[in-house]
């Protein structure tokens, strides 16, 4: 019994087509979501780099647990609105809201990532954690993200690779998910 219909199917016509089939790729190219993906990813990538440099500190100095604390909620707070508006995305490209066949496994790594992350807002939300704890946990929690974002990297490359170098060229929303 497969978990998804026609995934199977699905898979084969991927292997063979590609990423993206044409109407995909149409809509992914129209679509006002691939600019917001395209703004949004990079956004968190420096809150990610912010936030990750203060925990660091943190945990090597002791100094600055509020501001790295608080650089934990508000990456997950970006990393909610990526979330939801790539959701949209993807319902929009796939007609899924989730667990489109082309990012099934990205998709699948990202509810981990969310999982930690709001692991980490219950944890501060209710106490659970002393500071350490938290920072410690903020570190897993964007080890997966690491993960994550260097399978929509590999997407990304994969995307461009198919489209054979003419991404991007007069349509700055292809530019932006090719």
């Amino acid at each position: 019994m497969q978990a998804r219909t026609g995934s199977a199917k699905d898979s084969n016509r991927r292997a063979t087509a590609g990423l993206y089939r044409s109407d995909e790729r149409r809509r992914r190219d129209e679509s006002v979501w691939t600019i917001v993906q395209g703004v949004l990813a990079p956004v968190q990538f420096v809150a990610f780099g912010i936030s990750l440099a203060l925990v660091l500190r943190y945990l090597a100095t002791g100094d600055g647990a509020a501001i790295a604390l608080g650089s934990v909620v508000v990456k997950t707070v970006i990393l909610y609105v990526i979330m939801i508006t790539g959701s949209i995305w993807e319902k929009v490209v796939f007609g899924k809201w989730l667990f489109a066949d082309a990012f099934f496994w990205e998709d699948m790594v990202s509810m981990l990532v969310l999982a930690l992350h709001t692991a980490y807002l219950v944890a501060l939300g209710w106490g659970l954690l002393a500071a350490d704890g938290l920072m410690l946990l903020a570190l897993a929690a964007y080890a997966t993200y690491v993960v994550n974002a260097a399978q929509f990297v590999w997407k990304l490359r994969l995307a461009r690779r198919e489209a054979g170098g003419e991404a991007g060229k007069g349509n700055p929303a292809q530019a932006l998910a090719a």
